[in-house]
């Protein structure tokens, strides 16, 4: 995510205040709505619901924090000839099951929601 706002703000898209600003909230967004145990996150390196909401802020967040790990994930599978999907996955193995927090929840490949 920071690396595709580093390239917009280089660009002249963003301004890097505003970048800055968009990613902090989204992020606190998601971090409220995982401690709420509305969102968590999946075997396959993305965000989803644990239960359903109709907050636009929340899917607005969801969805950019999305974007920027599929670009992440096209970028680093570029670097290491292998899929994005792979990609992905391995993210969620190595970095994302390392960061989950008591409480959180999170989808392993082919299961069902579980709380650390």
């Amino acid at each position: 995510m920071k690396r595709i706002l580093s390239l917009l703000v280089a660009a002249g898209l963003f301004s890097a205040s505003a970048a800055q600003a968009d990613v902090a909230q989204s992020k606190a967004l998601v971090d409220a709505a995982k401690a709420a145990g509305t969102v968590g996150e999946q075997a396959d390196g993305f965000l989803g619901y644990v239960k359903p909401t109709g907050d636009a802020a929340l899917k607005a967040a969801v969805d950019e924090i999305n974007a920027g790990r599929a670009q992440l994930y096209r970028e680093a599978a570029a670097r290491n000839n292998v899929t994005p999907a792979a990609a992905g996955g391995s993210a969620f193995q190595t970095v994302i099951t390392s960061k989950l927090r008591p409480g959180d929840y999170y989808r392993p490949e082919g299961g069902a929601w579980t709380r650390k």
